[in-house]
């Protein structure tokens, strides 16, 4: 496989705030092109970096949370998630989530890596961790803004899910991919 050709950095030349829309903070960057030095005026989304959490109980179900998503304006299935608090580490975050969201709690956690969460035009990342060995210790402590319900599914009920597209979060799919065989 030929090595790509290295790139020139882009020059930021001018930076200044945008609005701060609740979860983001938006700032707008002027950049040079390296190849032409064309300037562009460039959005970046700031936001606090995200978990996504596989939880698998004993018996092997996926515990999954159901919940209204105001952008697609509809109720999604998805893994548990949520934002990383400032001077959070990441699992830290994850076992909170999870918590959280769904009353589960494990000891058991695998971190399965990192993605960045669109770099097109946002800066953080989403971290993913498998939680083994789950189980339900505590009741749910929800944020105002979340009426979640919390399901175990088996991995065939989880294939159906994606098949009939109500699991069909991005990241959340990434995430299950990593863990449970989805092919089929």
């Amino acid at each position: 496989m030929p090595k790509p050709t290295p790139q020139l950095p882009w020059e930021c030349t001018h930076s200044e705030p945008g609005p701060d829309i609740l979860l983001f903070r938006a700032r707008y960057n002027w950049m040079r092109n390296p190849r032409n030095e064309a300037s562009l005026k460039t959005l970046v989304l700031e936001s606090n970096d995200w978990v996504n959490v596989a939880a698998v109980t004993p018996a092997g179900k996926i515990v999954i949370v159901r919940q209204f998503r105001f952008g697609t304006g509809r109720t999604t299935s998805e893994l548990p998630a949520g934002l990383v608090e400032p001077d959070e580490a990441p699992l830290a975050a994850a076992q909170r989530e999870l918590r959280e969201e769904t009353g589960y709690t494990t000891e058991d956690w695998i971190p399965l890596g990192s993605v960045d969460a669109n770099a097109a035009f946002m800066n953080n990342q989403c971290h993913m961790w498998l939680a083994r060995n789950v189980i339900k210790t505590t009741e749910t402590a929800l944020d105002a803004s979340e009426d979640i319900l919390v399901a175990e599914l088996s991995l065939d009920e989880l294939k159906q899910e994606i098949r009939a597209g109500h699991f069909s979060n991005a990241l959340s799919l990434l995430t299950a991919y990593k863990v449970f065989d989805l092919k089929g």
